[in-house]
């Protein structure tokens, strides 16, 4: 498969992709942790290498002087290149072809572009010679700690707010939450959406990992019966980065938010909050958050149905130990629904 440029007119050092946006952006666990450095190791020719040869070609850099583990997550493997152009954040992945960076970078430049919360910027994506394949985005230093609360609820909204598609509800590509697929076809109806390509989606991969026709046949239950959660709230389909938790939350040197590795999809807003339950957002984060994008009624009632997207991903991705969170969500649900 060709390898695909995200960004190919500006010069992406350092100073030249921050000018590109006010200082906001980073990558996540499997993206950019600076301080978690290991030994650096001097790079030598070019080669074979296609990320030597957009660094040394698009990246404006004529040399590189090393790059640095800062790790990858259990997914993917990271690497800061550094350069007299500045530094450049890569994330490589040995097994997996060029489709899930993809998303990811359209992901990242679909937030970038709201010009509201800090992101980084995706330059490259592209497949490695002896298979896999490869991402280079902006390197941002991060701060300190994760970051202001209330400035992080204020930018989010801002982004909710600033991106909305006219197509309805899903993405332009498939991407990925973790290593699940995320499937993203245009729906005009968001209970729709969330109900076949959310729910229903990890519900059936359950079933066949798992062979778990308990929570299958519950899970269904839900989802015929949860229409009157919805009931006077105003739903558009706006941008979110799909999976919000802290690992992939932190802040600049200024103190600015950032956010990375997204999941991203046009979704009700609330649905961002899925996983709140290992993000730490606290009053301050909500008071401020719903100052730009108001609480909807019935807030409060739907809320749990948004982490079971998320208990049910962990049940896929980790096994069994997330089934009784999910379970314990879904028997709440029908009770109250009285399914």
């Amino acid at each position: 498969m060709a390898n695909v440029a995200l960004l190919s007119a500006a010069s992406p050092s350092t100073s030249s992709a921050a000018s590109l946006l006010p200082r906001r952006h980073p990558s996540r666990r499997s993206a950019c942790f600076p301080r978690a450095a290991s030994k650096l190791s001097v790079v030598a020719a070019m080669g074979d290498d296609p990320i030597k040869e957009w660094i040394l070609t698009e990246g404006k850099a004529t040399k590189i002087t090393g790059t640095r583990s800062i790790g990858g997550g259990c997914i993917n493997a990271a690497q800061r290149y550094e350069t007299d152009a500045g530094s450049f954040f890569v994330k490589t992945n040995r097994r997996i072809g060029p489709a899930m960076f993809e998303g990811e970078a359209l992901g990242l430049k679909a937030m970038y572009d709201t010009k509201s919360i800090r992101v980084p910027l995706p330059y490259k994506v592209g497949s490695l010679p002896t298979g896999g394949s490869f991402i280079i985005m902006e390197f941002i230093q991060f701060g300190r700690s994760r970051g202001d609360q209330s400035a992080l609820g204020r930018k989010l909204a801002e982004m909710h707010k600033a991106a909305k598609s006219d197509k309805g509800y899903g993405f332009h590509v498939e991407n990925t939450i973790g290593s699940t697929p995320q499937i993203n076809t245009w729906t005009a109806d968001w209970i729709e959406f969330y109900s076949k390509h959310r729910l229903g989606y990890q519900l059936e991969l359950i079933s066949q990992r798992f062979g778990d026709s308990a929570i299958y046949e519950k899970g269904q239950r839900l989802i015929k019966n949860m229409h009157p959660l919805f009931d006077g709230a105003v739903i558009e389909p706006c941008l979110l980065h799909g999976d919000l938790w802290s690992g992939n939350i932190s802040s600049d040197t200024d103190g600015d938010p950032v956010i990375l590795d997204p999941a991203c999809y046009y979704g009700h807003n609330e649905a961002e909050f899925g996983m709140s339950w290992c993000a730490g957002f606290g009053g301050e984060f909500y008071n401020s958050y719903f100052e730009v994008m108001p609480k909807q009624p019935g807030f409060e009632k739907r809320r749990d149905l948004y982490l079971l997207y998320h208990y049910l991903n962990h049940y896929n991705l980790f096994g069994s130990g997330y089934r009784s969170s999910a379970m314990s969500i879904i028997d709440d649900y029908l009770r109250m629904l009285k399914a």
